[in-house]
């Protein structure tokens, strides 16, 4: 996640005297507006901005909110996961990079291909990110996506339309069609892990900018994912595997959770992108 601005000064030049004010701005001058303000990789970003701009006061209007401490994918709509452009809006979680890791582990432990589509849950979707991850590289899947904030079913239902997707309101899994208990191949559930007095300690484009609901684990940052271990098991399919991202120091307590519930769970780490997955599975 690029560098946060703190400075929300000095931004794009005005046209000089005599100029159309439509002039677009150079690549130049958005450079050195982001530099200005902080973005420590302010190449890039000017690249992804002027792409995205429909418009010269588009790429101004950008620049500004940007400057203002907006995260980049929010300025430009849109954040890359999987190779897949995922669309994001204001007040909806943006997915990290590092949850790939946990569709790796989804992919790479599912059990022999049933003789029908994958049936996989997207829990605590947000944007709909690892569902459509999924269902993209299944090839055949039944997804299903939910979230309690309405904001993120609504961008959810926008990555996850095309590939079939269902999307639903509601608290966990009291949001899902009571048909698929017992069916479920694949339940990724991205539960919120950061313990309530920690939020505030987190970087300002996640503490100002995305939903409490979607940070907030309570206080050890755990129980959100209790609940679900709780009640995977009865909505797995046998052999169906249950995943949720996590910390290092929450990682031993996750797998104790998991294992209370009756599944066997299994830590999975990757150094290069601080990523802890815990997968546990419906004997």
């Amino acid at each position: 996640m690029p560098h946060t601005p703190s400075q929300p000064s000095s931004l794009l030049p005005e046209p000089p005297p005599g100029h159309r004010p439509s002039l677009t701005p150079s690549r130049d001058a958005v450079v050195t507006a982001l530099r200005a303000a902080g973005c420590v990789f302010a190449e890039d970003e000017a690249e992804l901005i002027i792409a995205a701009a429909q418009t010269p006061r588009d790429i101004t209007s950008m620049v500004e909110r940007r400057a203002a401490g907006l995260p980049l994918e929010l300025v430009v709509g849109w954040a890359e996961f999987r190779g897949r452009r995922i669309t994001v809006e204001p007040g909806v979680f943006v997915p990290r990079r590092r949850t790939e890791f946990l569709v790796e582990q989804a992919l790479a432990g599912r059990q022999p291909r049933p003789p029908r589509a994958t049936v996989v849950v997207d829990l605590c979707c947000g944007s709909g990110a690892v569902g459509a991850a999924l269902a993209a590289a299944l090839g055949e899947a039944e997804l299903h996506a939910a979230d309690i904030d309405p904001a993120a079913v609504r961008c959810a239902l926008r990555n996850v339309a095309a590939l079939g997707g269902q999307v639903h309101t509601g608290d966990l899994f009291e949001a899902l069609p009571g048909g698929l208990r017992g069916r479920v191949d694949i339940l990724a559930a991205n539960v919120p892990y950061v313990p309530s007095d920690e939020i505030d300690l987190l970087p300002p484009e996640a503490r100002d900018h995305e939903p409490r609901v979607a940070l907030d684990g309570g206080a050890d940052g755990l129980d959100v994912l209790r609940r679900v271990a709780a009640e995977a098991p009865g909505w797995l399919a046998p052999g169906g595997c249950l995943l949720v991202e996590t910390s290092s120091r929450q990682a031993s307590a996750a797998v104790d959770a998991f294992a209370a519930a009756g599944l066997r769970p299994r830590l999975a780490v990757c150094g290069e992108r601080y990523a802890h997955v815990v997968t546990g599975f419906r004997p």
